[in-house]
């Protein structure tokens, strides 16, 4: 299953599993984004009916933003003595396309669910602090005090005067 999605101005053929980079968006890395679809491809059926395609999303997570390679702007006029050279390094963002939703809903929501809801453990009690631990943590704390030694001020050279 493949989807034809929009972002930034441009489109962008994405499968579950895809890293594609994209115009910068507002989303910290970790986040995830819903992504607009334009089409969508399941072997020989393809979906691109406006009320079908209205409903399904795009799920991706931001892994980095990152600058691209540097773009040369030169620009010249021949006979004028007329050159110039600028460079662009243009903003992108990362994504690991996640899932493609006919429905909408983010399936990767739901499996988190469903796996955190059993995923109850009994707390574990930690062992009582013995006396040699308290004793290094009391010695610890008395070689963090001292101050540190301070060194004696660089002497400069004495240049030789001579006697007039």
């Amino acid at each position: 299953m493949y989807a034809i999605i929009t972002t930034g101005g441009k489109q962008y053929k994405v499968a579950e599993g895809d890293i594609i980079a994209v115009e910068k968006l507002a989303a910290a890395p970790g986040d995830t984004v819903e992504l607009d679809v334009m089409l969508i491809a399941d072997g020989s059926q393809v979906e691109v009916e406006a009320g079908e395609v209205a409903k399904a999303k795009v799920f991706a997570e931001v892994v980095e933003h990152f600058k691209g390679d540097k773009e040369l702007v030169f620009k010249f006029k021949k006979r004028k003595g007329y050159k110039r050279l600028n460079g662009h390094r243009q903003e992108l963002t990362r994504l690991r396309v996640k899932s493609i939703s006919l429905s909408g809903e983010a399936e990767s929501k739901k499996k988190d669910n469903e796996k955190k809801a059993p995923a109850k453990k009994a707390a574990v009690k930690k062992a009582p602090a013995t006396k040699k631990v308290e004793e290094a943590a009391q010695v610890e704390a008395i070689v963090e005090k001292k101050p540190a030694a301070k060194k004696p001020a660089a002497k400069k050279p004495v240049a030789d005067k001579e006697d007039k």
